[in-house]
Parts: C-alpha cells; sequence; structure tokens
C-alpha cells in the first residue's frame, strides 16, 4: 500500500494514494457517506494497520481517496483516526490538498473536495498553503453545565464544524505544552461527563472532540486552544473543524463580525487563519487557512507471517480474513 505522509500545523496525514481497499465496486457502492460507511464496517484493518504502532501512531489521520460522486470535485476522500472515520477534518483536507500538489495532480488554485458530510472548496495558493472553506458550521447549544470526575462543574458550548465539539472558555490548567497529560485527563472525564448527562449532538450524534480554549501566547494570535480528539489523543494543530465550531459560536454571540479575522493558535503554537461568510443555513460557513508539508512517501508491506502487520493490540490474528 502506497501512502504519502503530511503534517499540518504539527498534525500529521497519512493519505493512501495506491493499494487501499476498493470502496466503488460490490454491495454498498454508492454515496461518498454509504462508501465510508462501508470502509468502517468492513475494512477496520486498514485503519489499525496504517494507523496504529508499528506503522503509525495515535496522533495519526488517515485520508483515503476515493472518486467523487460530485464531476465538479478534484477528489473525493474519507478521514479516520484510530477510533474510527471522522465526518470532516481541516488540517487533514489542507494536507491532502498539500500532498496531491506534491503529486503534480492539482496545481494551485480553486479545487473542490467531496467528504461524507459534504463538499469543501479548497484554494490551493501555494504547494504548501491552502485555505479550507468547510461545511456550513453551528452552534447547537449555549452555555451547556455538566460535573465531571475531579473538575466540578464545567461549562461549555455544543457546536457543529464537520465534527461535533464542547468548546470550553475556561480551561482546567493553563494552556501549555507542559500540561498536555492534565489537559487531556480533563477532556476525557469532560466528554465521560456528557455521555453520563446524556448531551448529544443533533440526531443523538456523540461529542467526540472536546476544545478547552484560553488566551494565546502570541500576540498576533486571538486564543490558544487544545483539542482532544477521539481515541484521546490531542490535536497538534488548532483544528480546523474545531476552529470552524469556535467562529460559529463566535458568530452566534455576536462577537466576531463576518469577514473579520480569526487567529487560533494551538498548544504547541502553531496557527490557523480564519473567518466567514453567512450560511443558507441559519449557520456560517468558516474558511480556516494554514500550511502543510509533505514528509515522506512510503510502500508499506504486510508480511502474511507478521503477527502485528495490522497493528498492536488488534483484535485479528494472523490469518484472519478481514486482516488481509
Amino acid at each position: 500500500m502506497r501512502v504519502v505522509d503530511s503534517h499540518t500545523a504539527g498534525e500529521p496525514t497519512r493519505t493512501i494514494i495506491d493499494g487501499g481497499p476498493d470502496l466503488d465496486s460490490g454491495p454498498g457502492t454508492g454515496t461518498l457517506a454509504e462508501r465510508a460507511a462501508r470502509f468502517a464496517a468492513d475494512h477496520a484493518w486498514v485503519r489499525r494497520a496504517l494507523l496504529t504502532e508499528p506503522r503509525g501512531f495515535d496522533a495519526m489521520v488517515g485520508a483515503l481517496l476515493c472518486p467523487p460522486d460530485d464531476p465538479s470535485c478534484a477528489t473525493g476522500v474519507v478521514f479516520f483516526n484510530t477510533a474510527g472515520n471522522l465526518g470532516m477534518c481541516g488540517h487533514g483536507t489542507i494536507g491532502v490538498a498539500a500532498t496531491l500538489a506534491f503529486l503534480g495532480r492539482i496545481a494551485p488554485g480553486t479545487h473542490r473536495f467531496e467528504t461524507p458530510v459534504g463538499v469543501v472548496t479548497v484554494d490551493l495558493k501555494t504547494a504548501n498553503t491552502a485555505a479550507v472553506e468547510n461545511v456550513e458550521s453551528y452552534r447547537l447549544h449555549a452555555g451547556v453545565t455538566v460535573e465531571a470526575e475531579g473538575l466540578g462543574a464545567v461549562t461549555g458550548d455544543v457546536a457543529w464544524g464537520g465534527n461535533w465539539f464542547f468548546l470550553c472558555k475556561e480551561p482546567p490548567v493553563t494552556l501549555e505544552t507542559a500540561h498536555i497529560p492534565a489537559l487531556t485527563d480533563a477532556a476525557l472525564k469532560v466528554q465521560t461527563a456528557l455521555a453520563r448527562a446524556g448531551i448529544t449532538g443533533a440526531d443523538g450524534a456523540e461529542i467526540d472532540h472536546i476544545e478547552f480554549f484560553g488566551p494565546p501566547v502570541s500576540p498576533a494570535a486571538d486564543s490558544r486552544n487544545f483539542t482532544l480528539c477521539p481515541g484521546g489523543a490531542y490535536d497538534r494543530s488548532p483544528c480546523g473543524t474545531g476552529t470552524s465550531a469556535k467562529l460559529a459560536c463566535l458568530a452566534a454571540d455576536g462577537a466576531l463580525a463576518p469577514g473579520a479575522a480569526w487567529v487560533q493558535e494551538s498548544i504547541i503554537g502553531s496557527t490557523y487563519r480564519a473567518h466567514y461568510r453567512a450560511g443558507t443555513g441559519g449557520g456560517i460557513v468558516p474558511t480556516v487557512e494554514g500550511q502543510a508539508f509533505v514528509v515522506g512517501e512510503t510502500v508499506l508491506h504486510f508480511a502474511p507471517d507478521d503477527p502485528y502487520r495490522i497493528g498492536i493490540g488488534s483484535p485479528f490474528l494472523v490469518g484472519d480474513a478481514d486482516g488481509g
């Protein structure tokens, strides 16, 4: 299986270029959302093999390129991490754009990428810089309070930015790299508290991303964040879908005007520049700009007698049909 690795503002993306599962034939062929569901149900071994040790690590996000349903799109893409599929992925979209530019498949200009939750527009400014106009984003609930173990009352907003987020304005500790273990532990406790309280996104969707916000370190930024992603890894980037959800909350509060710039700083100090326009469904359409760099081009091998060919900790045994 051939992959290209990149990072966007520090967060890794592994894009499958060749040798991935065929989602376009047999049972389940249909829309990209249907094909993504088929990938999750029938090809979980790919996610485990690519993203867990010994080939990957818990912060890595995968991207499977697929033929788009919409012929105006340059590609379809299914994003996934160690826990499962992702609806959209901002850093991953920028990473895929940089990867396609590296491969000579797209040039600077405007391109459309199809994701399972909708089409996004990518303005590839240079080979390494892209601005992504995301799916329409919105705040579902404001000022939700839960009791989290060891933290007490925690208040935040529930918002959609391509994934579901719980956004807290007050972090449990200062947002610095030395506190990443404490922030991770706190975010997991908040997620548990949300589930226990029955607080969800629309239609009962799990809130699988937790964000803490605080003052930035750089005077050029407006805010610093810590984002915990599904699977328990923190986002090294400022989180593209999380920044989109943040802008939706700011817009709902009247704290950021359409077109005004917002610079979001990550826990490691990397930044995205963002703004929004009004959406047609009552939300906002955010644009998030960042940089991605290709860091490797690899052919992955899966020896049939390798007990860890589909990842350490996988439930599959050597010779299991689902394991290839």
